[in-house]
């Protein structure tokens, strides 16, 4: 049944990335990334990362797509018809990109790739045993305080800066 849910999780990310390069319109292309971000949150899930899932949500299918969506209402992104000049780059990506996958699954490293690499120390009980949500809250606001106040300034003055530089004179 995991494997049945993995592959089904793993085919609609495919196929929504695909479609958000794919379709002409951004508005369709955004509502494909929200899809393609619900489903990796699923596959956290499946990988029994609960609290990973949940920023996913939160973060990208939340705070980051809306980001995405204002900048395409407010640049007023025109469609194109035609896109001869970005066909070569693409292709040429795309081969690159291939590539990096065929070396990564047969053999590219040191150890045989994925296919025939070790599975790592970290079982589904092993993680359910030493994580949960709990214990990355308490050490989050805890330990890591400081450096967590710190980032949630950085990320306050990137955004007045943002705001800042798109205000019209």
């Amino acid at each position: 049944m995991t494997a049945l849910l993995f592959f089904y999780l793993a085919a609609v990310i495919v196929g929504a990335s695909l479609l958000v390069v794919l379709l002409r319109n951004p508005i369709y292309s955004t509502i494909s990334l929200l899809v393609m971000f619900a489903h990796v949150a699923g596959l956290y899930v499946l990988l029994n990362a609960e609290f990973i899932a949940a920023v996913q949500v939160v973060v990208y299918a939340g705070a980051i797509l809306v980001l995405y969506l204002f900048v395409v209402m407010l640049l007023n992104v025109k469609r194109e018809e035609r896109f001869q000049r970005q066909v070569i780059p693409a292709v040429v990506v795309a081969v690159l990109l291939l590539s990096e996958v065929v070396l990564v699954l047969f053999g590219g490293r040191v150890g045989g790739g994925l296919a025939g690499g070790p599975g790592g120390g970290f079982t589904a009980e092993r993680i359910q045993a030493e994580g949960s949500t709990a214990v990355i809250g308490q050490v989050l606001f805890s330990t890591y305080l400081y450096p967590f106040e710190i980032a949630s300034l950085l990320l306050l003055v990137a955004m007045v800066g943002a705001i800042v530089l798109s205000k019209k004179v």
